[in-house]
């Protein structure tokens, strides 16, 4: 008599794996709670200023937290029709333009060989790009200024454009080079064996597939130059030339007491750098991703 043999099934290391995917995709309530409280901290000046800009100066002062009753539309419309608002737009456009095409080209120019050459010296030299996080541009602001004003580059936007950019190159070189050297060496082997040169590779193939990495380091650019306030108080007297931050200040100085008139004003100069970050925010965080994976 033969005893059928039953087979013995054993739990495979799939299944909790799954239930840790599971649980994990459900997430924490926690945390949930504490994203939320971030997100109303961060998000409560912004709504704040641009619904006082709906708001008269008497609808302040009576309930300064209240949604507006009535809306006026006068405060945004005096703004957007102001000639000086769109000149301080302008020079914040062109100053932010010029810094993140600057940091683009010698950004990947650098990271280039620090991530596909090897040469004595690398690691130290990339060290150097390393080090220059720990010193923000606050730091050497005096020297900054003096060195501007002795090349003659006051009331210009490349002596503003110019400094943010080198300041800029270290975390651009930071997030290229792993990126860089995530790509596979088979793309140049064979680029190099169909007879194109290094710079060739670089043109042709490299470049394009770093566009994720170029898009992420020129938006981080382009927004922390819109927002510069520090060093374009230093190198731009002149009123012509001024950014919009600086803008801000000054109509805020002049219009002390029309309270929504600078909330208009401030919300307005928000919005460019605001909208063009959220447009971005997909690439930038894969543009991180790759980085992260390098």
């Amino acid at each position: 008599m033969t005893v059928p043999v039953v087979p013995v099934t054993r739990p495979t290391a799939v299944e909790p794996r799954r239930r840790r995917s599971n649980s994990f995709g459900r997430g924490n309530p926690l945390v949930y709670a504490i994203a939320l409280v971030v997100a109303a901290v961060t998000l409560a000046p912004v709504v704040y200023a641009v619904l006082g800009g709906f708001r008269s100066n008497a609808q302040l002062a009576a309930d300064p937290v209240s949604l507006p009753d009535p809306w006026v539309l006068s405060n945004y419309a005096n703004v957007i029709t102001s000639s000086s608002f769109w000149r301080f737009a302008l020079n914040s456009t062109i100053v932010a333009l010029i810094t993140t095409t600057v940091v683009a080209v010698f950004g990947i120019m650098a990271a280039y060989p620090l991530a596909r050459y090897s040469f004595k010296g690398r690691e130290a030299l990339f060290l150097v790009f390393v080090l220059g996080l720990l010193f923000p541009l606050t730091v050497a602001i005096i020297p900054l200024f003096l060195m501007v004003r002795d090349l003659g580059l006051t009331n210009s936007v490349w002596g503003v454009a110019l400094p943010q950019a080198a300041f800029a190159l270290p975390m651009t070189v930071v997030i290229l080079r792993p990126f860089l050297m995530a790509l596979p060496k088979e793309l140049e082997e064979a680029a190099l064996l169909d007879g194109a040169s290094r710079i060739g590779f670089f043109w042709r193939i490299l470049l394009p597939l770093s566009g994720p990495a170029m898009v992420t380091v020129g938006v981080l650019a382009f927004v922390a130059s819109w927002n510069a306030y520090l060093l374009p108080l230093l190198v731009l007297s002149d009123p012509a030339s001024q950014t919009l931050p600086l803008g801000v200040a000054s109509f805020s100085t002049e219009h002390a007491q029309d309270t929504a008139g600078v909330l208009a004003f401030t919300s307005l100069a928000m919005v460019p750098a605001l909208v063009f970050f959220l447009a971005m925010e997909k690439r930038i965080v894969s543009g991180l991703q790759g980085a992260v994976k390098g």
